[in-house]
């Protein structure tokens, strides 16, 4: 089966009070088949910078099985305990094997520690389903991707394609959280 890109966003929430909305948006992505949820944590930080994950989740069973607990293991999270550790530098260790290139000490993303003190996140590791035609249209031609990345909506102004009042409306709404 041809996997998608695959992309991890980090969400954060002040005093999250979660009543359905994200998981019921994710499932309709799903239903479509725009994205699929790979694997999705809750962590929580209190004020001493403890963590909480909980587990969240649209996956089947059988795709629940195939994936385990995926974010964990890219971020170095060791959600089974010392199981989860090793499972996850086993799992490492046989892709570097592989040859497939595994991030070192110096790149790795600190997820965890990006996350504040007394707030929460959400971990999404989603597959994109759409992008599946595209990026097999780009091997095909011979390409293949250097980079990507999310554009501000402030950038867009200079683009034209949002007006300054509208892109500030899209940045304050993006941002409306992190000022708290």
């Amino acid at each position: 089966m041809a996997i998608g890109p695959v992309q991890l966003i980090v969400l954060g929430f002040h005093n999250p009070e979660f009543h359905g909305e994200i998981t019921a948006e994710l499932e309709r992505l799903r239903e479509s088949g725009t994205v699929r949820v790979i694997d999705a944590l809750a962590v929580h930080k209190d004020a001493e910078g403890e963590i909480e994950v909980a587990h969240l989740s649209n996956l089947t069973d059988e795709e629940a099985r195939e994936f385990g607990s995926a974010v964990g293991a890219l971020i170095g999270l060791g959600i089974e305990g010392d199981k989860g550790f090793v499972a996850g530098a086993q799992a490492g260790a046989e892709a570097a094997a592989e040859g497939v290139h595994v991030f070192s000490d110096e790149e790795a993303w600190d997820v965890l520690e990006d996350i504040p003190n007394d707030s929460a996140a959400a971990l999404l590791l989603i597959e994109h389903h759409w992008a599946v035609p595209l990026r097999d249209a780009v091997v095909k031609a011979g390409g293949f991707r250097i980079s990507d990345g999310f554009i501000s909506p402030l950038d867009l102004v200079e683009l034209g394609l949002l007006t300054a009042e509208e892109a500030r409306q899209a940045h304050e709404l993006e941002r409306a959280g992190s000022a708290r």
